[in-house]
């Protein structure tokens, strides 16, 4: 008699377990080259990993068309998460491309400045809405068209942050909204979990990304990082990468509905975690 269910065998040993050679997936996000996003298509693609990138305007065409070459070459679509009809032809894409997929990562964020400059206390109803529907409902609905074509198992990651877990005080609206990204993961998790599907949440430290300039006080989140987490630094997009590398591939086969810090040991220091 084995231990291992005959229906679940287990995933190859040593570095095979980290390859992603035939794994086909999406990517959301990309904005520039400082994007989580295209640290996660750098690390994927070292791996063998095929995807289509996604990124959300026209305006961001000058800054992401240029790093096609470092990402592999992928195939691009605009998609804008708000448009029903673009998020379908995103995976529509995917689905006539492959007939199937085996990761989606969700690295979008995005709230109303004047929402997130000011109080939760005095957050609009309009602003709270569109910062949980971008940065929140998106998710659903991105695993939501998904999870048909994830009949052999899958991974849905997305990114997070410890203002989720702990009050941080330059983070504001963003606590409420990644708090429930964070409660969504756990219940993807456990829904999707039946038809092998793992779904987990990415909490990186401060990056300065297109989504983090929009915060009031940056500058004093990443310096309190800086000096407070145990490593000392700031994380780079690539550390952030090759964490979810690890999510999607073999290595990381029995892990779901977690949320995996990689900021320095930064959130130890909140109590957090």
């Amino acid at each position: 008699m084995t231990d291992t269910p005959t229906n679940h065998p287990s995933p190859p040993l040593g570095l095979k377990a980290f390859s992603l050679a035939g794994r086909v997936g999406i990517i959301t996000g990309l904005a520039n080259d400082n994007s989580i996003a295209f640290g996660c298509a750098r690390a994927l693609h070292a791996l063998g990993a095929t995807f289509i990138v996604s990124y959300a305007s026209e305006k961001s065409e000058p800054f992401v068309m240029p790093l096609a070459e470092a990402m592999g070459r992928p195939e691009y679509c605009l998609c804008d998460v708000e448009d029903d009809a673009s998020l379908a032809g995103l995976f529509d894409r995917a689905r006539r491309r492959w007939g199937r997929l085996d990761f989606v990562i969700h690295s979008i964020a995005f709230a109303p400045l004047e929402d997130l400059h000011g109080r939760v206390t005095d957050a609009s109803a309009a602003g709270f809405g569109l910062a949980m529907d971008v940065s929140c409902h998106s998710f659903i609905r991105m695993a939501r068209h998904a999870e048909p074509l994830m009949d052999r198992g899958g991974a849905l990651l997305a990114m997070t942050y410890h203002g989720a877990d702990q009050v941080v005080g330059e983070y504001n609206l963003m606590g409420p909204v990644k708090a429930a990204l964070q409660s969504t993961t756990r219940y993807l998790a456990s829904e999707l979990g039946p038809s092998g599907i793992r779904v987990n949440t990415i909490s990186p430290g401060p990056i300065r990304t297109r989504a983090a300039s929009g915060l009031k006080d940056f500058d004093t989140l990443a310096a309190d990082a800086t000096a407070r987490a145990p490593l000392r630094r700031l994380v780079t997009i690539e550390e952030v990468g090759n964490t979810a590398a690890w999510l999607i591939g073999d290595a990381g086969a029995a892990v779901t509905g977690g949320i995996h810090y990689v900021d320095g040991g930064h959130h130890n220091e909140f109590g957090g975690g």
